[in-house]
């Protein structure tokens, strides 16, 4: 279902990885994503990242990510730097779930 990249099928993936942060941890959350964030922007494959707040009490955040195939997810999230990246986060947070999918269809914008 996917679309063809030199002569096989690439099938772009799209990450969502919700974070429950601490109560009073906004700020240290948005601090750490913001250098996430800086790092991911420059990595191959990668398409597009979105930060969700919640508009409820929950503290639960969501983080969205997409990539133009799994491999380059799974190289990026493998890596010495994501690992050095990630590891003061989890002082913020006190749940994750991370989901991953890859992209089989999806609607185009609309035109203005």
């Amino acid at each position: 279902m996917g679309t063809k990249q030199n002569g096989r099928s690439a099938e772009k993936l799209c990450v969502v990885f919700t974070v429950r942060v601490i109560e009073g941890g906004e700020q240290g959350f948005l601090d750490m994503y913001d250098k996430m964030r800086e790092s991911v922007s420059r990595t191959p494959g990668h398409i597009v990242e979105r930060l969700g707040e919640p508009v409820d009490d929950s503290r639960q955040w969501v983080i969205t990510s997409e990539w133009e195939t799994p491999e380059h997810f799974f190289a990026w999230q493998q890596s010495d730097e994501h690992q050095a990246l990630v590891a003061p986060l989890r002082q913020w947070v006190d749940s994750t779930q991370s989901l991953r999918f890859r992209i089989v269809k999806e609607t185009a914008g609309v035109a203005s």
